[in-house]
This record gives structure tokens, C-alpha cells and sequence, in this order.
């Protein structure tokens, strides 16, 4: 796989690859301007932008502001899909960098700006040697994947079929501001991210003067059984070598010290690595949660949310994908995972449709403590776009290796 350099691109042609410099400009572009949630003109009109000139089958999304490329390629075969999250998040950015956000409350603090000039890039390498693949390759630069599930939106509007035919295979990265070093790859079989659930919490009793608490059905000791128990009831129930996470983010209740409120509420995530574990948690925390508003004398209403599902790697997609990074950059540059990362994914939706794999990407700046290191989601938090080269030729990489698996009847 050809990789992209510092040098001038070529002029004439179109389909040149893009130089580093290019994917840089880019890439710093959309971390001054980030956008949140499913609707990101700019950022879409800065992509359509980058892809103009290649060969490729254009589309815009309908109920969010998607892109999704197609690419033809120059010999029959199946269609293969390469997807990048464009979103930001409501962080107010603190790295001080030249090019940092310029707007109040946003920030491109989980490296989706790499992902999506990376994309750019292979799309770009991808092009220049269109007549040699084997099939076809979608682009999917989705919005919404910070919990605005737009993944699931770019599968109802049709992305995996896009090529007109459905793909057979799915990849996506990530790069991490800490964890790995500069340009180490890693992926692993089976649950790569966890599953992400929530609930939020209603408890209601009877309120009253604090100095007669008899008098009162109070919800806020019960609320407070309540987040302590959940912490005890999953560390007794959920197999430890399967295990499940539950973080209370908020609560709230009462309004003066001398009064006893007549409502409490919390909000809580979830986070397992099996379906097993995934309904075992949901069932224990409506149990739990029941169970103390019967034994305080008050009510509670639970709303359980099932987000998105665990980030699942077949392990035969794993293994491609980690000897294909091994190939590009050297096998002292590629590790697979011990184990599955806390965080979550809606590319999870891509995965539970067709096979793939999901690949992390060290970017964590030359110099900095990789144990101390400002994590992704930190407002300090800074990825090196050295990587850019990288990304893009890993993911080119992974289209024609795919493509090629698929002709010669490997990819099953």
C-alpha cells in the first residue's frame, strides 16, 4: 500500500494521493471548528470539500449530516466500508495549541478530526489505484457518535448498502492521546469496547420539617441506600471474570438543609462486555432499586436504557486486521489487547450487521508520560496528527486486503 509523504502532491490527476501537509491542514481546519452532536455543516462541507476531483459516488444524509462516498473499483467484486466519526464534544478546550477550538464549548477532544482526515487520506490513496481493486469501498463519515447513536441513523438510511450492494466487511480506528505510544496499533478478538446502558432515577416519598423525620417518607436515604447497594449487588452477582461497571454521574434532591425533600433522583451508566452480562445488570438493578423504595416506605420509577451493544471483533477479522498493520508498519509497531477497553462505541451497530474489526491508534505526542497523559474526553487532552499517514494508509490497506480476501473466497 502506497503511504502518503510531506513532499507536493503531484498536479494533474485528481486521484493523487494527498500529502501529510494536505491531511494536517484539514485535520487542524476541523479542530477549530468542531461541531456536536448529528448536525455538522461545516464539517460536512469541509469533507465534501477534501473529496473533490476523486472518482467517487457522492451522497448527503437526510436526517443528520452524514457523507457517505463511493468508490468503484476497477474489477468486479464485493464492497467493503471504511467509516470515520466527524463529531466534537461540549468540552471547553484548555491545550492551548494554535489551532485550537474557536468555538465556546466545543472541542475536538476525542481525535474525530484525525479520524476524519484519515479517511480523507485513504480515500485519496484508495482512488489512485482504483483500477486494481477488487470492489468496491464505501466511506462512511458518520455524525453523533458521542451518544447520538449516528450510526444506527446512517444504517436506516441505507450506508451499508450504498455500493448497491451490501458490504461484506466493515473497519474503523481510533487514536488515543494516552495508552499507546505514538504509531503502535492494536486490536484483539472478540469484545473490543463495552456495551454502554443507562438509567435514570425517580424516588419518591414524603416530605417534612428535618427535625421530624418520622413525620416524613424521606427519598434522599433512600437514594443513598440505593447508589451504594447497586455497587455491592454487581460485586456480588456478576461473574468477575465478566465484568460490569455501574457509575452513578448525578443526584440530586432538596433545595434547604432543614427540609426534607418529597423527590430524589440519580442518573447511572452501565458498562458490560457480554449480552449475559448486559441483562443480568439490567435485572439486578431494577430488583435492587425496588426492593429498597418497598423496604423506606416510598416509590421508585427506574427508565432503563439499552444504548449501544459491546464492539465485537470476529476473531478471524482480528487477525487480518492485526497482520495487515503488522505488514504496513512492522510487528514491533502492532500488539493485540489483552483486554476490552471501558469505553464504547456506536460502531458496535456496523459490527452486529456485517464482519469487521475496530483498531486503536496510539497518538500520544513524543514526550508525554503515556501514564499521565490527559485522556481522551479531557478538555487538556492533545493527539499528535503525525499519525494521519498512518490512519490512512491502515485503512486502505484494510479495504484491499478485504477486497482481496473476498475474490480469492477468503473472506467467509
Amino acid at each position: 500500500m502506497t503511504h502518503l509523504t510531506d513532499s507536493p502532491a503531484a498536479p494533474g490527476s485528481p486521484a493523487e494521493p494527498a500529502t501529510l501537509t494536505d491531511l494536517r491542514r484539514l485535520r487542524r481546519a476541523l479542530h477549530r471548528e468542531p461541531e456536536i452532536g448529528l448536525h455538522l455543516p461545516v464539517t460536512q462541507a469541509a469533507v465534501v470539500d477534501a473529496l473533490a476531483g476523486l472518482p467517487l459516488e457522492v451522497t448527503r444524509g437526510k436526517a443528520l449530516s452524514s457523507v457517505t462516498a463511493v468508490l468503484r473499483g476497477g474489477r468486479p467484486g464485493p464492497a467493503v466500508l471504511l467509516r470515520a466519526d466527524m463529531d466534537a464534544l461540549p468540552v471547553q478546550e484548555e491545550t492551548g495549541l494554535p489551532y485550537a477550538s474557536r468555538t465556546d464549548g466545543a472541542m475536538h477532544a476525542c481525535g474525530h478530526d484525525l479520524h476524519t482526515a484519515g479517511l480523507v487520506g485513504a480515500a485519496r490513496l484508495l482512488a489512485a489505484r482504483r483500477t486494481e481493486l477488487a470492489g468496491d469501498v464505501v466511506f462512511m463519515f458518520q455524525p453523533g457518535e458521542e451518544g447520538c447513536d449516528g450510526a444506527a441513523l446512517m444504517i436506516e438510511e441505507g450506508v451499508l448498502e450504498a455500493a448497491g450492494q451490501r458490504v461484506v466487511a466493515a473497519y474503523a480506528l481510533h487514536v488515543f492521546s494516552t495508552r499507546l505510544p505514538l504509531g503502535m496499533v492494536t486490536t484483539r478478538p472478540g469484545t473490543m469496547l463495552a456495551a454502554s446502558d443507562a438509567f435514570d432515577v425517580t424516588v419518591t416519598g414524603r416530605g417534612g420539617h428535618g427535625s421530624m423525620p418520622h413525620l416524613t417518607r424521606d427519598p434522599v436515604v433512600a437514594a443513598c441506600e440505593m447508589v451504594t447497594a447497586l455497587q455491592t449487588r454487581v460485586a456480588r452477582e456478576i461473574d468477575v471474570q465478566d465484568p460490569a461497571v455501574v457509575s452513578v454521574g448525578s443526584l440530586h434532591a432538596g433545595t434547604a438543609r432543614n427540609v426534607v425533600p418529597s423527590e430524589a433522583r440519580f442518573e447511572a451508566t452501565v458498562r458490560t462486555y457480554s449480552e449475559t452480562a448486559r441483562d443480568q445488570v439490567q435485572r439486578l438493578v431494577e430488583r435492587t432499586l425496588r426492593g429498597i423504595a418497598l423496604a423506606h416506605d416510598v416509590t421508585v420509577d427506574v427508565e432503563y436504557a439499552r444504548q449501544y451493544p459491546a464492539t465485537v471483533n470476529p476473531p478471524e477479522e482480528a487477525a487480518f486486521a492485526l497482520s495487515t498493520a503488522a505488514g504496513l508498519f512492522g510487528t514491533d509497531r502492532v500488539v493485540e489487547g489483552e483486554r476490552p477497553v471501558s469505553g464504547s462505541e456506536d460502531f458496535s451497530r456496523v459490527l452486529e450487521e456485517v464482519p469487521g474489526a475496530f483498531l486503536a491508534v496510539g497518538a500520544c505526542p513524543p514526550g508525554a508520560d503515556l501514564a499521565t497523559a490527559p485522556v481522551n474526553h479531557s478538555a487538556q487532552a492533545v493527539f499528535d496528527d503525525a499519525v494521519l499517514g498512518d490512519q490512512a494508509a491502515l485503512l486502505a490497506a484494510l479495504a484491499v486486503g478485504a477486497l482481496d480476501r473476498h475474490a480469492a473466497g477468503d473472506g467467509a
